[in-house]
């Protein structure tokens, strides 16, 4: 398991949380204190009633999650006294990309992610209130039930500015200042990237789309124009990539020519639109290019 499991060290701690101090296990009318209980005393109150209690067990670096952000995680939750998870994602090999406040339902992660850095890897301990609540989930959570989640948090993308910005109208979006407009271009593009590594290339192309229709708008100072263009460059790639993915060679390849009028020497665009040519011309399309810009 990748995330949660740091090997037969980490794997074995929950019995030996049920030894007593010498190593022998607890006698008849002996007071046991849980192995969640135990393993709370030294964790980090997150809330402030106990409710949610974090040990980091990897530190992450850069920012804390936003939160209208979208995260990707890996996690495993377990019973007290079960060494296998009730629920674990870590065997999917794409694990699914999560808008905080839509997609997670359990209050003790989001409360837990929010509080975490890209990278880091941590165990939460979840008090009924923050998770399963006093029904629990029948058949696999009791009630009452505290949880412990150990968490990794291999990415998040902060979309809350893009989202404010599409909901502006054009006139508005279009006093946004450059620097702004070249981060949301971007936060567009990385979520199309996210798509594309999912396989979900209609959804990619549209992120990659939007990031392109806020470039075309750009009215960049001549000093600034280069920004513009390489972040046009980037898009246009990508839009080739996607569009041969998705099966419209002559498409990909007018993406792969516009890439090029950005930079007539880039590696990636004189290999993409040579290895579309020849496709075209094994299937005989002449004209490849008429009526296909823009798409």
């Amino acid at each position: 398991m990748e995330a949660g499991r740091g090997g037969e060290e980490e794997e074995s701690w929950r019995y030996r949380e049920e030894l007593r101090p010498n190593g022998v296990r607890p006698q008849a009318g002996d007071v046991v204190v849980s192995p969640y209980h135990r393993l709370g005393q030294r964790m980090w109150d997150v809330t402030g009633d106990q409710g949610v209690l974090k040990e980091i067990i990897r530190p992450g670096s850069g920012e804390i999650v936003p939160p209208d952000a979208s995260v990707l995680v890996k996690f495993s939750g377990y019973l007290e006294h079960m060494d296998r998870p009730f629920d674990t994602n870590c065997y999917r090999r794409n694990p699914r990309l999560m808008k905080l406040g839509e997609d997670i339902t359990l209050g003790g992660m989001e409360v837990g992610l929010l509080t975490m850095k890209k990278g880091e890897l941590a165990r939460f301990l979840f008090k009924p209130s923050y998770a399963f609540g006093a029904v629990g989930c029948p058949p696999l959570i009791p009630p009452n039930a505290t949880v412990l989640f150990e968490v990794e948090l291999l990415d998040f993308l902060d979309s809350a500015e893009s989202d404010q910005f599409f909901n502006l109208t054009p006139e508005q979006q279009d006093g946004f200042p450059l620097q702004k407009v070249l981060k949301i271009a971007e936060t567009e593009r990385e979520f199309g990237n996210y798509l594309f590594r999912q396989k979900h290339f209609m959804d990619a192309r549209e992120r990659y789309k939007r990031a392109s229709s806020i470039l075309h708008r750009v009215r960049a100072k001549e000093a600034e124009q280069a920004k513009v263009d390489a972040a046009k460059l980037l898009v246009f790639l990508n839009l080739s990539f996607t569009y041969l993915k998705l099966e419209h060679p002559a498409r990909a390849l007018a993406y792969g020519e516009k890439a090029l009028e950005l930079d007539e020497k880039n590696a990636k665009a004189l290999f993409r639109c040579g290895q579309l040519l020849q496709r075209l011309h094994a299937e005989g399309e002449g004209n490849v290019l008429q009526n296909v810009w823009p798409p």
